[in-house]
């Protein structure tokens, strides 16, 4: 027996096969349980022309085993082998893939197997966790066996030896546990278990392992008689074998989805919404996608990470594959499963992002779609639904400076004035004629925005208002701008429009007489409003504020709260009195006999106008005192 060299001649080669392609050091079951499946895959091929080497239905199997005492774990197949030959070219020569060969040798045949291989090199991933590596192969046809050994980039030898049936064994000699690295873990059966169900659950043949099971001995514990244990070994198959995505949505039922959602993404309750295809086209592949029903602690927190499975054949390849998903349908739960997929080396990431974008487009449209059929079908779901992750899609609307708000300003609901949860398009369906905007309320709460004098100032006209109280709404209908022509319009805007044109020149002739006036109150609120001025539009409510440009009050405190915001401009605002309220009067008369007592009142009906507002009296204590003073008649 004679060692020989790896034909790249190369130990930092082979170096960087063993510490460098994969992330996880757990890849290397994945690896040799996809090439398992390869090597029956080809003899199940083989056996549809050469009945000699077919096996019975049901006896091809992938066979771990684990020798805690010898340090050892075996991955055993009973597929097509290897002759010395193979061995020499496919394990002797890095980057060298039998599967390869054999998906372009049966490239034009249907009914050939789509096997997972492509580069050659997942089998050095062993070298990760192992300081020995030992193959013992029997090709199909052939009488002997032989045997190939390597400690990694040293090289390795070829012999022959004796092996009763067809097929490959690795076996794996784990180095020696360290602080940073406990290679015994993957002796133990729960280990290996944990590991098939991750990676290898859907391999399409069964993968199996004996147990060591402490179990109730038959008989005992029963009618009075006293239970006695014992430890037996069970044969347990860890893989699950038929991906559920592969069956027909028709033939699945909605208990079976329920469960394997659960069971996945370890949620207490079933899914809102199952999307399941077969698309075909440039790229094949199936999806299984799944809207829940409640968001995830974390989801609104930075730690929450975005994505979908990606499988390749049923192999996972990633686990959270973030490219798929926009972040605005980043509360999808799913998996893709394609075997066009270009892969990378190390099978962890794509080769290529063509691919995958070709399918998050279709992602996102499939899910677009849904999510309108829930609105439309079932309401009371997608009310709830939209409590949960509809701040994700107003996000969506303002992110990437409004890319996305014609995929989704149909998907969004506010609450109104009139008490109604609505869409916009149902909002602007409901306009009376002659409203002309869709006019909305900021406010902490609903019951906030909805008791702001203009509020009630634009309800008295018949039309409703939408009430916006998440921090992004006010942003996102700025950017969304209008609505099937329809622009928006804040209530407290300085161009709210109700009055009729004989009100607006009774309007104008009454700021113009009280000038004098209007100018001494806004010089004693210097600094704090940018104008005074009399108003008709307010019924029953003495004062108001409005905002003077595009930057309001809420959206000045929502931007300071920003990380690095730096110096936020001011937002303007206008003090407006309502003419047809008794202040205006006594606001006129103090003005003419007490000037003192002017300045008073302006600072309390001011300081009234921003709780009406919701926004802070900055000088609580000096309102209290101000309201004293004019309830005893005394001056401050």
């Amino acid at each position: 027996m004679r060692k020989k060299q790896f034909k790249t001649e190369s130990k930092k080669m082979l170096d960087m096969m063993i510490n460098s392609i994969y992330t996880h050091d757990e890849i290397f079951l994945r690896e040799l349980i996809s090439n398992a499946s390869d090597a029956i895959d080809k003899r199940s091929y083989r056996a549809l022309t050469d009945e000699s080497i077919r096996l019975p239905n049901g006896a091809y199997e992938i066979r771990l085993a684990a020798d805690a005492g010898a340090r050892t774990l075996t991955v055993s197949d009973n597929g097509c082998g290897m002759t010395a030959e193979e061995l020499e070219q496919n394990l002797g020569t890095i980057a060298r893939s039998g599967s390869l060969d054999f998906k372009r040798a049966t490239a034009e045949d249907a009914t050939a197997a789509d096997l997972i291989g492509q580069f050659g090199v997942g089998f050095y991933a062993a070298f990760m966790v192992s300081d020995r590596v030992t193959v013992v192969t029997r090709a199909v046809g052939e009488e002997t066996g032989h045997r190939w050994v390597s400690e990694g980039a040293e090289g390795y030898s070829i012999e022959e030896c004796g092996r009763d049936e067809p097929g490959t064994t690795v076996e794996l000699h784990l180095k020696a546990d360290t602080d940073d690295a406990q290679y015994a873990r993957f002796l133990e059966s729960y280990t290996l278990r944990g590991l098939v169900k991750k990676y290898s659950d859907y391999i399409r043949w069964p993968i199996r392992m004996e147990v060591s099971r402490h179990k109730l001995k038959e008989g005992t514990g029963v009618e009075g008689k006293e239970p006695e244990y014992e430890d037996v070994v069970e044969d347990e198959t860890f893989n699950s074998m038929v991906p559920l995505w592969h069956r027909s949505p028709r033939e699945v039922k909605p208990e079976e989805y329920d469960a394997f959602y659960r069971d996945m993404f370890y949620d207490y309750e079933g899914a809102a919404r199952v999307l399941h295809s077969h698309v075909e086209g440039t790229v094949e592949y199936e999806m299984l996608l799944f809207i829940p029903k409640h968001a995830p602690f974390d989801y609104y927190t930075r730690d929450h990470e975005k994505g979908l499975r990606l499988y390749s054949n049923g192999v996972m390849i990633m686990e959270k594959c973030a490219d798929l998903l926009p972040d605005y349908f980043s509360f999808v739960r799913g998996l893709v499963d394609s075997g066009d997929f270009t892969l990378n080396i190390s099978r962890e990431v794509l080769q290529h992002d063509a691919q995958l974008k070709l399918i998050a487009k279709t992602v996102e449209k499939k899910i677009k779609n849904d999510l309108a059929k829930m609105m439309e079908e079932d309401r009371s779901a997608y009310e709830a639904f939209f409590k949960e992750f509809g701040l994700q899609l107003k996000f969506g609307v303002y992110a990437d400076f409004g890319a996305h708000r014609e995929l989704l300003q149909d998907l969004l609901l506010f609450g109104t004035a009139s008490g109604k949860t609505v869409s916009l398009k149902e909002y602007v369906s409901a306009m009376p004629e002659g409203q002309k905007n869709i006019y909305y309320a900021c406010g902490e709460s609903r019951d906030a925005a909805a008791m702001l004098p203009q509020t009630a100032a634009v309800q008295a006209k018949g039309w409703d208002v939408l009430l916006l109280t998440d921090d992004v709404d006010e942003f996102a209908l700025q950017v969304l701008q209008q609505y099937d022509e329809k622009p928006f319009a804040d209530v407290c805007g300085e161009n709210l429009d109700l009055s009729t044109e004989e009100e607006k020149a009774a309007l104008r002739q009454k700021n113009e007489d009280e000038k004098e006036l209007l100018d001494f109150l806004r010089e004693t609120l210097a600094g704090e409003v940018s104008a005074v001025r009399f108003t008709n539009t307010l019924g029953e409510h003495p004062v108001c504020l409005s905002n003077e440009g595009s930057l309001s009050p809420g959206m000045q405190r929502i931007l300071q709260k920003m990380p690095g915001a730096g110096d936020i401009p001011k937002a303007q605002l206008a003090l407006e009195i309502n003419m047809n309220h008794p202040i205006a009067e006594t606001l006129q008369k103090a003005y003419a006999e007490d000037r003192e007592a002017a300045v008073r009142d302006i600072k309390i009906l001011y300081a009234q106008a921003r709780l009406i507002s919701g926004l802070t009296v900055e000088d609580p204590t000096g309102l209290a005192r101000l309201v004293c003073s004019l309830m005893t008649g005394e001056a401050e």
